[in-house]
């Protein structure tokens, strides 16, 4: 029978090497092998191919959320793992202890003739910082020992068992917002036949939610889907453009479960660079309808397609490290897992009961609109009763990482504005304790730059406070270490040995599989590329940590972040986009620089990685966004993953379509020319396009 479902629904898409197209019946929908329970597919109205209206409404009641309000609904849920309170007691019991051995160590060291007020302020600093190095830590510590065992995925889900069959319709959302329709489209053409591959791709309806403005880029949308009918001619494909596009993505999102969700028990959210193969869909789909309790659940998504330098090591710096780190966790966060945003399976009704966002309260930027939405999206689902999960054991969910330090501080200020908003939402009534440590997260990751921006300078200001000589170089660590003998080598060396655990551990993991060792260029290359990524990494720090730490001020300022596009694929700079960038960096730097020496060589020797990183931001940001450096590297099987070396079929068929001719138009990179969007009857006329404010 299962012979016989993926022989008959195999040929779903043109164009690939998928298979004869299969039978249809009238209006394009193909003969189902097996019946799909719970729904039948929502009528489309006026089917014809190029059609764009949406399918009938079945409209799903979705309340905003209130946060001054609320209590946390099954405290303890079936698809919990056993012994939760045991391994998070072990995970916080360990990050509680090292940070108080070394909190101790300091004070020890600083109590001598009593603590002035830099001394207060450098413990202060010390103690967040080292906690939060000491949790990832310990948290890789236990990945590490989780994926050297191999465990088997959760939820039931094998991957290489055999694939399970569909009881209930899922629908997949594209959401996008001023994209690149070629790359858009090849990519979902990818996943659709994918998806056809397995015999189960009647179980699927798939959505382009469009809140693109640009003109030239909406038209580009409306040839993809007439293009990607075409191609893939039994294949339920909607596409539905927003006239108003408040909230953003969340809001996109909201919008189609408020009008459709009524008809799919669970969706599934692509970002525009996503890719999934139609095995992962299928078994994220199976999970899901066999656990009652669960929510939502997520994948580890491989960063692929690098091409540029920088790309590259993100890429392989995340296939590397990210399986520790994904692993540990999983294993402490139990059925109150995070949510990414994307690549995600999510239950319909529990997403339309308690996702509904509220509008923030407060200054600007904090209040409005909840830019990061998927933290508080996941805490909502728990408190109303619900659990997450995220199995990094079951591959086939692939994204794209930006090509340059830029694209990715470009994308990072948005996230700080989004994660400094949790603050409204920490003290939210009923969430699950783990929900707020999740936001506590999140808020912290963007306060550690200016953290440690802080205690480097209150470090180097304590030792000249107490008369620090200053020519013999190397002065502020020896007034540290003079204060106590080994005691402050002790808690450096400390630091350093949990900074760098989970890089080493995760080569340690990839070297002892086989199939990794290989994938990632050997225990030598993969050894190169971990020291290559590292002294990268080191280079552009201090940039990361200035931008940050501005990001962070402009934020507490009021200056919003916008909603820009973002780029793909393309790293080319020009000296004068990187001097306009990188000219407040530069112009630091170079101060630093002469201050420090001013002060005292050794200081200005002690300080030169800030220096040279800070100073050197230009040429080191050109040299990281170069193609060429890139791909040559790639030859030479630096920063390999293995992806590379054996690219699923799913990355290999987006190649392709990318690479095909896109149909013939001009399109625009301004968003000057706004237009209506659709209705959910009425087909959109560009002619009758009116502006509409960005949301």
């Amino acid at each position: 029978m299962a012979a016989r479902l993926r022989v008959r629904t195999a040929g779903a898409c043109r164009g690939g090497t998928i298979g004869p197209p299969a039978r249809r019946r009238p209006g394009g929908l193909r003969n189902l092998a097996v019946p799909v329970a719970g729904v039948s597919a929502p009528a489309r109205s006026a089917v014809r191919d190029g059609d764009d209206r949406m399918p009938a409404e079945v409209p799903l009641a979705m309340p905003v959320q209130s946060l001054g309000e609320g209590r946390l609904a099954n405290a303890h849920l079936p698809t919990t793992p056993p012994r939760m309170a045991w391994r998070r007691g072990v995970i916080l019991a360990a990050s509680a202890a090292l940070t108080l051995l070394a909190t101790y160590q300091i004070w020890w060291l600083l109590r001598i003739g009593g603590i002035d007020v830099l001394e207060g302020l450098l413990l202060l600093v010390f103690v967040p910082l080292f906690a939060w190095i000491v949790q990832s830590f310990v948290s890789a510590v236990a990945g590490f020992v989780l994926v050297m065992q191999r465990r088997p995925a959760r939820l039931g889900i094998d991957p290489e068992g055999p694939m399970p069959v569909l009881r209930q319709r899922t629908a997949l959302l594209m959401p996008t917002y001023n994209e690149a329709p070629d790359r858009l489209f090849a990519g979902l053409q990818a996943v659709c036949e994918s998806l056809a591959q397995t015999g189960q791709g009647d179980a699927f309806d798939v959505f382009v939610l469009s809140d693109t403005r640009d003109a030239g880029i909406y038209e580009g949308e409306r040839r993809g889907i007439e293009r990607l009918r075409a191609q893939c001619p039994g294949l339920r494909l909607f596409y539905r453009r927003r006239e108003d596009n408040r909230e953003r993505k969340a809001g996109n999102i909201a919008d189609w479960v408020r009008r459709w969700g009524g008809a799919y028990p669970q969706f599934l959210i692509l970002d525009a660079d996503s890719l999934m193969t139609g095995d992962t869909l299928v078994r994220l789909a199976a999970a899901m309808e066999g656990h009652e309790d669960v929510a939502l659940i997520q994948t580890l998504p491989v960063i692929v397609n690098g091409a540029t330098l920088f790309a590259r090591m993100q890429q392989f710096s995340g296939r590397m490290y990210g399986p520790v780190i994904a692993h540990g966790v999983a294993w402490w966060h139990g059925s109150e897992s995070n949510y990414w945003g994307h690549n995600a399976l999510i239950r319909t009704a529990a997403f339309a009961a308690h996702g509904g966002l509220p509008e923030l309260q407060g200054t600007t930027p904090f209040r409005g609109t909840v830019l990061s939405h998927d933290f508080v999206e996941a805490a909502l689902l728990r408190r109303g009763g619900w659990a997450l999960h995220m199995i990094p054991a079951l591959g086939g969910s692939y994204e794209e990482g930006p090509p340059t330090l830029t694209d990715m501080l470009v994308r990072d200020r948005r996230w700080c504005q989004g994660n400094l908003q949790h603050g409204g939402v920490l003290a939210a009534r009923g969430l699950h304790w783990v929900s707020r440590w999740h936001l506590l997260i999140g808020i912290g990751h963007y306060l550690t730059a200016p953290l440690w921006a802080m205690l480097v300078l209150v470090g180097l200001a304590v030792p000249l406070q107490h008369g620090m000589p200053g020519a013999d170089g190397f002065s502020a660590a020896r007034y540290w270490m003079a204060l106590d003998d080994g005691r402050f080598l002790a808690v450096f060396l400390l630091t350093m040995g949990m900074l760098f655990a989970p890089k080493i551990l995760g080569y340690a993991a990839t070297m002892a599989d086989p199939a990794m060792r290989r994938g990632c260029g050997g225990a030598m290359r993969g050894l190169l590329s971990l020291v290559l990524e590292n002294v990268l990494a080191a280079l552009m720090a201090p940039v990361t940590m200035y931008v940050q730490s501005r990001g962070v001020a402009e934020v507490l300022a009021g200056r919003d972040s916008g909603w820009d596009a973002q780029r793909r694929d393309d790293g080319r700079q020009t000296w004068g986009d990187l001097w306009r960038n990188y000219r407040g960096t530069t112009t630091l730097g170079v101060l630093m620089g002469a201050a420090a020496w001013t002060l005292s060589p050794g200081l200005a020797l002690w300080m030169s990685p800030m220096i040279i990183g800070l100073a050197g931001s230009i040429p080191i940001v050109r040299l990281t966004s170069s193609r060429r450096i890139g791909l040559a590297l790639q030859r030479r099987r630096v920063f390999a993953t293995p992806e590379e070396a054996a690219p699923p079929q799913v990355l290999q068929r987006a190649s392709a379509l990318r690479a095909l001719p896109w149909p013939a138009a001009t399109l625009s990179a301004t968003l000057d020319a706004p237009v209506e969007g659709p209705t959910a009857q009425d087909p959109v006329s560009p002619e009758a396009a009116a502006p509409v404010p960005p949301g």
